[in-house]
């Protein structure tokens, strides 16, 4: 198959002529399977050579490099299995602590002590809203403007346990304009009626600078 205009263009760029993609496939998790009982696969990176000249890579070069990367997936898999069981038995260890805190030295202790809330979820900061009164941990909304999410989530999701998004924007929250940047996604659990607990994310940005792209001294990024 011919190379996809983009890709051609980015070669060109390079000063590159020729070029070999290889797939790097992983296990899928169980429930992208379908339902039909088969393991699942899904595309986890590319392994990309370049060449600046015209070069024929033979049959059996490719073979063996399709060969090394269904090795290196398999390793791969393997490594990233064993990363998540590590991670949720620090997540069930964690629980356990809380939740021995809760009962011994009540609701503030697990954001008082340590382990906190914000050793169970990957956060930039965690709050506690419990009796109308607020505990803070790393970089949060105000005081007044937590309560006034906790007001929000009372009043447009009174049904539901908790709110998880990416961008409180997204989701509505009408004030989430004056949070600025260190506040962005949120993830909320309903404790009682009108009490919760919050993990807050700060906005990520990055830039990119890919070797094929071409730079200008006069372009200027359009905010877009």
């Amino acid at each position: 198959r011919a190379p996809h205009g983009c890709h051609a263009q980015y070669m060109a760029n390079m000063g590159s002529i020729a070029s070999l993609v290889m797939a790097v496939i992983i296990n899928g998790n169980d429930g992208e399977a379908g339902g039909n009982g088969r393991n699942s696969m899904k595309l986890w990176g590319l392994v990309v050579c370049h060449h600046t000249s015209l070069r024929a890579v033979p049959f059996p070069l490719r073979y063996a490099c399709e060969f090394l990367m269904q090795a290196f997936g398999l390793q791969l898999s393997m490594e990233l299995q064993l990363a998540e069981q590590l991670a949720e038995k620090r997540i069930f260890r964690i629980q356990a602590l809380l939740s021995d805190m809760l009962l011994r030295d009540g609701s503030i202790g697990i954001v008082t002590q340590s382990p906190s809330i914000m050793d169970l979820v990957k956060c930039d900061g965690a709050a506690l809203y419990y009796g109308g009164i607020c505990w803070m941990l790393g970089v949060t909304p105000t005081e007044a403007q937590t309560k006034d999410i906790a007001d929000w989530l009372c009043e447009y999701h009174g049904d539901s346990t908790g709110l998880t998004t990416d961008s409180l924007t997204d989701a509505g929250y009408p004030g989430a304009a004056y949070l600025g940047d260190a506040v962005c996604g949120m993830a909320a659990a309903r404790i009682t009626s009108k009490d919760f607990l919050f993990w807050f994310r700060s906005q990520t940005a990055k830039e990119l600078k890919w070797g094929g792209a071409e730079h200008h001294s006069g372009d200027k990024d359009d905010g877009r």
